[in-house]
């Protein structure tokens, strides 16, 4: 959401970057935590595979499910996007074949578990460029849905 914030010019792209910075490392020591919790290494590289056009075309709709969540909810200025998206989170995570990554910090934080939430580190070029591409698709298309103007950014 962060860079889709940056690319409607709602946050400047130099503010991004430690935004971003810290949620991946948020994102690495949730995995610690949930590891520390369950008693296994800390961090431990996947070997869970996720390969293939389907894998990849189900977090790129995982992804744009939650923009458009976020953006529709933002556009109606509701204060229901917390709730919004945790109930979209939940559903995708059935719904999709990908398991809803749906954010890159997440993607690269499912590395570090070997549990079936991981990912191994060939597949996430592919999750990352489907969630790279929600963001291009999505972000005009709901600035246009929604009537939205660019706002300047820096």
């Amino acid at each position: 959401m962060t860079v889709a914030l940056a690319a409607r010019g709602e946050l400047k792209w130099a503010d991004a970057l430690p935004y971003v910075t810290v949620q991946f490392a948020a994102a690495i020591l949730g995995v610690v935590a949930a590891h520390a919790m369950f008693g296994l290494p800390l961090l431990e590289w996947s070997q869970k595979a996720r390969p293939g056009l389907g894998q990849i075309w189900a977090e790129f709709i995982a992804t744009f499910g939650l923009l458009a969540i976020v953006l529709s909810c933002a556009a109606s200025a509701s204060r229901a996007v917390p709730y919004a998206v945790a109930a979209y989170i939940t559903g995708a995570y059935w719904f999709t074949s990908s398991t809803s990554f749906a954010n890159p910090a997440v993607t690269v934080a499912r590395t570090f578990t070997n549990t079936f939430t991981g990912i191994g580190q060939g597949d996430v070029p592919g999750f990352l460029l489907a969630q790279g591409i929600a963001v291009v698709v999505a972000v005009p298309l709901f600035a246009w849905f929604f009537g939205e103007r660019p706002k300047g950014s820096g």
